[in-house]
This record gives structure tokens, sequence and C-alpha cells, in this order.
């Protein structure tokens, strides 16, 4: 069974102009919606995240400047969203998503958040499009809670989660695996687990190479209790800012590699969506629900 958590009836207006691509959330949602995954799935809308969860991972400080609307001019350029009310209750019912996922997916089902990702968030900054990070808010939570004690982090968006190493460097309860283009956003790279930096251009083949062999890697430092999967569709060669080559199949078959390497070792998963920037958000939407096709092929054995 998919569980899977959508916030896009939250979307924030953003200015003319303005590069983010919101639209596809909704597609994704309405893909969901209009087609037939191979196996059964709920669509769910998320509670928000509450202060607590939040607060085990973020400065109250930056939080309060957030939900107040206090940010100075610094930290808003750094974020690249402009505050509304609006985006603050899009980031907590995103947070929230990725959340549910991570629950979801303990309890026996597989949870995946259309949203999330946003891995650029520091403890007392957001930045890159990141308000709050999703995944460390959702990893801190589950151990809280006891329901996890180990966990993994599979970040493939094309940018590195300097964020996600930031908060959990020196963490020993949580691994932190980035597989990202080495000259691509953030300039500045943070210290994961372990770090894959990708030479421009690199396609298919190459990358799911050094993909196979990260994951092997990463065994060293388990077992673990849950996995993330930060499945970014922004290493798609037609991405406007990714600077990698991947094709649709590339991403499918890496979609799959990770899908399967989890459920040979019975591993929980919860996915998130992570980056994608085609100039069409509708390519950016079929690459995500190519995901969620491969999450049930997956699960159906197929």
């Amino acid at each position: 069974m998919l569980e899977l958590f959508y916030s896009d009836r939250f979307l924030l207006p953003l200015p003319d102009g303005h590069r983010f691509p919101m639209a596809k959330y909704r597609l994704l949602r309405e893909a969901v919606e209009e087609r037939s995954l191979p196996i059964g799935h709920s669509l769910t809308v998320p509670e928000p995240a509450g202060r607590a969860d939040l607060e085990r991972v973020h400065d109250p400080e930056y939080l309060d400047s957030v939900f107040a609307g206090t940010l100075d001019e610094r930290r808003v350029r750094r974020l690249g969203f402009p505050w509304s009310p609006q985006l603050v209750e899009r980031s907590l019912r995103s947070v929230g998503g990725t959340l549910a996922a991570a629950r979801s997916s303990l309890n026996g089902a597989t949870g995946i958040n259309l949203a999330g990702g946003t891995h650029h968030a520091f403890r007392d900054r957001g930045e890159g499009f990141c308000v709050f990070n999703d995944i460390a808010v959702a990893a801190r939570a589950v151990l809280a809670a006891g329901v996890a004690a180990r966990i993994l982090i599979v970040d493939c968006d094309v940018h590195q989660g300097d964020g996600t190493a930031s908060i959990f460097a020196g963490d020993d309860a949580i691994r932190t695996l980035s597989i990202h283009g080495a000259t691509n956003y953030p300039l500045k790279k943070e210290t994961s687990d372990l770090d894959v930096a990708l030479a421009d251009g690199t396609g298919d083949t190459e990358y799911l190479e050094a993909l196979a062999r990260a994951l092997d890697a990463a065994l060293d430092w388990g077992p673990y209790d849950l996995a993330f999967y930060l499945a970014g569709a922004d290493p798609y060669e037609g991405d406007r800012f990714g600077r990698l080559a991947l094709t649709r199949a590339g991403l499918a078959v890496r979609d799959r590699s990770v899908y399967r390497w989890a459920g040979a070792r019975n591993l929980p998963i919860a996915t998130v969506m992570g980056g994608g920037y085609a100039a069409d958000e509708a390519v950016i939407a079929s690459l995500h629900y190519q995901t969620l096709e491969q999450a049930a092929l997956a699960l159906a054995g197929s």
C-alpha cells in the first residue's frame, strides 16, 4: 500500500517571473488522481508540523522570526521566497507530509510526500527555497518517539543536501549520503557522511554505478530502522539547472535501484520529491510520478 501525502492546496502565490516551479505539485497530485498506479494507494492532506518537532532541529529564534514575519533582509534573500503567512503554512504542511510518510513507512506501508526535500535549510536559517528541513525534522521526531534508532538519508537531488549534512554532523544515529553535481549549488559544500560529487554531463551509466557503490558503502553504518529517499527530478538531462545528463529511463532505474536495495534488506523507506526545474512543469511532474510508479512496482515485486 502506498500512502501519499500532498499539500498543493496550500500553494503560495509568488511574484511574476519567480523561477521556482510550484505548479508541479498540483500536476503531480492530479496525475495520481487521474491515472492508475500498479498497487493501491491513499491520498491525504497531512497535518502541519508542530513547534516541538521543529525545535528538535531548528533554532527557536529562527522559528520565532519565521512565524512572526520578522526575518531580516539577508535571511529573506538567502531563503529565496518573500515571506507571507501562506509561506509558513505551506512549509509546515510540507514538513508534516514527510513526518506522516515516515510514520507510514514504519507502520508497514510505504509513505511518500508529494512535496518535501527541503534539504538546504540549516538549523538557524533557510536557504535555497527551503524554510524548514523536512527530513531532519521527521528523522528527529521518529527517534524521539522511540520507533527508530538508526536512520539513513539517501539524497539523490542534484544539489548537495548541505543543510541536512550540517544538522546531522557527528550524529551517529542519522547517516547522510548525498550524490550530487560537483560544481552545482551550493557553492560551499558541507560534509555528509558520504558525498558523491559528479562532474557536469554525467550520464546514466556512470551515475548508476556511483549510486550502487554508495549504497553498498552505506551498509557499513547499518543496520537501519528507516531510510529517507530524496528523489530529485533535477539530475534529468532536460533540467535547466541540473547540469547532469540522466535520461528518463535512467531516472527510473535510479528509483528502482534504491527501492530494491531497501526492499532486499526489509528496510522501511519514506520518499520525498525534491527538486526539478525543467522548463515544462508537466515534465517535472511526470518524472516525480515515475518515482511513485517505481515505488509501487517494488512493493508489487515487479
